[in-house]
């Protein structure tokens, strides 16, 4: 099929760049004094890039931002299919906890396809031809969807695609295949005792976590296995991973993207959207994952912008760089150009105050799932993810209804109070623990806490959300700031994340 000929680019240039190749997080405190910059660690992989030639050319380009990787196989600086034997080498090769399926035909094929539009100047969308992968609880035909759980793992394959993997087949994009998750997308640390545990390939030395629930997604990510990945998000589930490893990620508001073929824990708070290495690449994946793919929209002057910083819960418990990141990412927007507010936003402290005792997510969940808790499949299930699934099965149907009556109230009264401003907090109060201390139950739901209290409020509150890097702490890991925008505000708020991101991020 042609593609619009707003897509079509010059055969000779240069690639751009590609000065954040990976998960870069910026100057920090502590890690950053020592020059180190954010994304994959080195390896023989990024010395054999750095040492230049054909090999090093194609490693700086599969390290590059997904746009990057775009502009660079639409000016013919590298091929798809070239481009996707290199990841399937790397994914062969790296955590065997990231991937539960690749999909090696599937993705020759698109990316040969790919070539031949690419070759003749007639790229289908901006990303044609640039690789991606599935959380999976995405429907791939042919494909098991396991949701993460052991329950799954024989699941009769998908018939057809769901329909966010179908736009980005129809986009041009090349599917690398399944991606890891903690079991039914229900955990703020992404431990899955089932496929095991992701490592955290932003952290330096011992074992961490990625975050969850979309704990594949963001090691792959930041592990240089693919340049983006579809996430899922219900509490948190994008955003926080995007945090832990350094990356970026984009909650989109609900049903701005389709749900179709998506394995569901929430009716209510469900949303997907993308991980990746740029805002950029987050806004042509919002038009792609949409079936409308376009040029990234143009990105608002921060003069114009006005920052909430919300005075009360969101700023509790922070760790120490966290905060100073944060605030020191503040300052530099302030002197960009950027209005910064600090007022108290009272439907947040209302907000975390009901969801310590009731969740709607937890009630629809229990709903999903309560014949696999109720009988012999609970054995098979992780108690943890059990656990919190449980909570649904003490609420009342007065419970559930104060709860929504509560969120949308505080909806509106947050519209209102923000009145055009884009809402600013950390997007973790903690930088990714160490695996080991998820081990005591008592260390594991306090670590969930702080991961998820400040994404959960953006879910509860169906706030769209952009997660980028601002730095890292004294121990080299990454730290994250949160831009959210009111229900519906998702171009306003990529719009602004492209102005911001490089004054956030620092580098």
């Amino acid at each position: 099929m042609d593609a619009p000929d707003r897509f079509a680019a010059p055969r000779r240039s240069p690639l751009r760049a590609a000065s954040r190749a990976t998960a870069g997080a910026g100057k920090s405190r502590g890690a950053s004094a020592s020059g180190k910059s954010g994304g994959r660690p080195a390896t023989a992989r990024s010395a054999a890039a750095a040492a230049g030639g054909p090999g090093g050319r194609l490693e700086r380009i599969a390290d590059a931002t997904a746009a990057q990787i775009g502009r660079a196989l639409a000016t013919g600086e590298t091929s798809a299919l070239a481009l996707t034997e290199l990841l399937l080498d790397r994914i062969a090769a790296g955590d065997p906890a990231v991937f539960l399926r690749q999909t090696p035909e599937r993705a020759r094929a698109e990316a040969a396809a790919a070539d031949v539009r690419l070759a003749a100047g007639r790229p289908l969308s901006p990303l044609d031809g640039v690789p991606i992968a599935w959380k999976d609880l995405a429907d791939m035909a042919g494909e098991r969807t396991t949701a993460g759980s052991a329950l799954h793992a024989d699941a009769i394959p998908a018939v057809r695609d769901a329909a966010v993997v179908s736009h980005a087949a129809r986009a041009g994009m090349v599917s690398l295949g399944k991606l890891n998750l903690a079991e039914f997308a229900y955990s703020a640390l992404g431990q899955n005792p089932h496929f095991g545990t992701p490592r955290n390939p932003a952290a330096p030395g011992a074992a961490h976590a990625p975050g969850g629930s979309s704990s594949g997604s963001g090691a792959a990510v930041a592990g240089g296995l693919v340049p983006c990945a579809l996430g899922s998000d219900t509490g948190g589930s994008i955003r926080i991973p995007a945090a832990f490893c350094g990356i970026v990620g984009a909650r989109s508001s609900g049903g701005r993207l389709p749900m179709g073929g998506i394995f569901p824990l929430s009716g209510t708070q469900d949303t997907v959207g993308p991980l990746c290495r740029s805002v950029e690449d987050a806004a042509l994946l919002d038009a792609i994952l949409r079936g409308a793919p376009r040029p990234a929209p143009p990105p608002l002057d921060p003069a114009w912008l006005t920052l909430l910083v919300p005075e009360g819960v969101a700023l509790r418990d922070l760790a120490p760089d966290v905060a100073t990141n944060f605030e020191d990412a503040l300052a530099r927007l302030r002197q960009a150009g950027a209005w910064i507010r600090r007022e108290p936003l009272p439907a947040l402290d209302r907000a975390a105050e009901a969801l310590t005792a009731h969740s709607i997510v937890a009630a629809e969940a229990w709903a999903l799932h309560r014949f696999a808790l109720e009988g012999p499949e609970l054995a098979r299930i992780d108690p943890r993810v059990a656990a919190r699934i449980r909570i649904g099965r003490e609420m009342s149907a007065a419970d559930l209804i104060g709860l929504h009556r509560l969120r949308a109230e505080a909806m509106a009264e947050v519209a209102a109070t923000l009145d055009g401003a884009l809402l600013a907090m950390p997007t973790t109060a903690i930088t990714a623990p160490r695996l080991s201390e998820m081990k005591d139950e008592d260390a594991f739901r306090r670590l969930t806490g702080l991961a998820n209290r400040n994404t959960g409020l953006g879910s509860f509150l169906d706030l769209p959300g952009l997660a980028i890097p601002s730095g890292r702490d004294r121990a080299g890991l990454p730290t994250s700031f949160l831009l959210s925008a009111p229900s519906g505000g998702d171009l306003a708020l990529l719009r602004a994340g492209l102005a911001l991101e490089p004054i956030i991020r620092n580098d």
